[in-house]
């Protein structure tokens, strides 16, 4: 993907409010009229760092008058906001796409957050249902060697479950040995 394309892409996300402000405008007008070969002449960069024209009226121009000149001014524009506003650029949308270059590949920050939603309490709760059923189908076989198994698992788990749980799935116990 060309430059341009990337930052017509990017457009709309730069010019957007409070993402760029005027000292850093001014900082990348001033490097591309400074950096070799020279990006913007002298009456462009003025005409971009005028005062009485509104930021996101000085910045949409400088972006069209990039995008005219070619493929080499705005991988320049591209350099001097990496170098005055890191941040921004590496949260710029053409950037995220040059991250994932495979659309059938899973975005890991997305797919953290579907997997994490639903907290901790969920997965205790799921948790103890799968012991609980777990526990009743290993206890309510048939075969009275299960429950004598069982019976032992439980007599030694006062950590585990609470006593008086337990106390009721020992009587449990007993009562089903003796039928």
């Amino acid at each position: 993907q060309s430059y341009c394309h990337r930052l017509q892409h990017d457009m709309y996300f730069l010019t957007s409010t409070s993402r760029l402000n005027e000292q850093v405008v001014d900082k990348i007008v001033l490097q591309l009229n400074r950096v070799y070969p020279q990006i913007l002449t002298n009456e462009e960069a003025e005409k971009f760092r005028n005062p009485k024209a509104s930021l996101h009226t000085r910045l949409s121009d400088l972006l069209k008058h990039l995008q005219k000149k070619g493929d080499r001014h705005c991988q320049e524009f591209y350099r001097a906001l990496q170098i005055n506003a890191e941040q921004l650029f590496n949260d710029l949308p053409s950037r995220k796409i040059l991250k994932t270059p495979d659309p059938t590949e899973i975005d890991t920050d997305k797919e953290q957050y579907m997997l994490n939603d639903r907290g901790p309490v969920f997965f205790l709760a799921c948790f103890s249902m799968a012991a609980g059923l777990a526990l009743f189908w290993y206890c309510c076989n048939s075969e009275m060697q299960v429950i004598g198994r069982a019976r032992r698992i439980l007599g030694f788990s006062p950590i585990i479950i609470g006593r008086h749980v337990r106390n009721i799935c020992m009587l449990y116990l007993e009562d089903m040995s003796r039928d």
